[in-house]
């Protein structure tokens, strides 16, 4: 019953869909390209272990057909010979999965440990995880950001993580595995990449409503590019626009409509403590937003502001009522903060 359901014309076309999308090369979470020596390293051992089970399988797949057609029964031929009890063949069975789990367990054992070790002279970075939405905190340069990950090329980076509610699981496949963001505790994970590139980042613990919203983006850039970032974003935001413009508008708004509750912009308003939003002080500079599900532009803005519900379920950014005319000028202010 179930094999004439899947024949079905649009049922088999649908998984062949599917099927057909697992072949797409280099796409932006494949972790069968990896671009740094952490993620090589674990892509080495996936394909060893890979070819591994292949040689057994063929010949399990093997030795089941010639069993079944070299004992095949007939009348003409004689019982087989019983071999339980054989002390030979069960020793043999016993130390050839031993010695194919060792095959297995060693270079896997070493390469955890290799991905846990600390790299000398490596960047250091906080990671928080917040739902649903990644916090960044640079504590060598004094740097606050979120959503977008920005490293030095060809460098060890090193990251600090923890969650600020529930797990949390950081995930760049193109540079490394999983590693949990957990509540009360602190993991890490090492970083580094070839080249000057952007590299996605996904949560890969579900962790609530907008569980599949929750991305991410590394941004790798040469180290004079990343100095020139780092400068940039160690300064305050321009406080010094026009009365009467549409941008300091905008700012009125950011003051007095209630983002301030949540949301951090410096030099414009001194503000003591956390906050559970992320810090637009150089929003501007960013291409995404929302958890980096949305791209940063005028159209997902006026969406986001209007009622950030709809685009992301459970959001705590309320939707506050806001006019078009203050969702416009929100809009150009923000485009200032670079």
């Amino acid at each position: 019953m179930h094999i004439k359901k899947f024949l079905k014309p649009k049922n088999f076309i649908l998984c062949s869909f599917l099927f057909i999308t697992a072949c797409i090369e280099d796409a932006p979470l494949d972790s069968l390209s990896p671009a740094g020596p952490y993620a090589r390293t674990i892509d080495e051992l996936f394909w060893l272990t890979f070819w591994i089970a292949v040689v057994i399988f063929f010949i399990v797949q093997g030795a089941l057909l010639f069993s079944v057609f070299y004992f095949k029964d007939s009348p003409d031929k004689p019982e087989p010979k019983q071999i339980h009890g054989n002390n030979f063949l069960e020793i043999l069975w016993t130390i050839i999965p031993v010695i194919i789990l060792a095959s297995i367990a060693v270079p896997t054992v070493r390469t955890i440990f290799d991905l846990a070790r600390e790299p000398e002279d490596a960047l250091k970075i906080e990671v928080i995880g917040h739902q649903w939405w990644f916090e960044y905190k640079y504590p060598d340069y004094g740097i606050t950001t979120a959503n977008v990950l920005v490293i030095p090329e060809d460098t060890p980076i090193r990251l600090e993580m923890w969650s600020n509610d529930v797990l949390h699981n950081y995930w760049v496949p193109k540079l490394n595995g999983k590693r949990y963001l957990v509540p009360g505790q602190k993991t890490y994970l090492n970083l580094h990449a070839d080249n000057a590139e952007e590299f996605w980042a996904q949560c890969g613990e579900y962790c609530g409503l907008s569980h599949s919203k929750m991305r991410g983006r590394v941004l790798s850039m040469s180290e004079s590019d990343f100095d020139a970032w780092v400068i940039n974003e160690q300064k305050n935001a321009d406080n010094t626009l026009s009365e009467g413009s549409l941008a300091y508008e905008g700012q009125q708004v950011y003051l007095n409509a209630g983002c301030t509750q949540c949301h951090v912009i410096g030099g414009v308003w001194d503000v003591q403590g956390e906050r559970i939003a992320p810090n637009l002080t150089h929003f501007g500079n960013r291409n995404v937003f929302a958890g980096a599900a949305l791209k940063n532009n005028s159209e997902n803005l006026t969406k986001w502001l209007a009622n950030p519900a709809e685009l992301k379920p459970g959001t705590f950014m309320p939707n506050l009522e806001l006019t078009e005319r203050e969702i416009e000028a929100l809009i150009e202010y923000l485009g200032t903060l670079k």
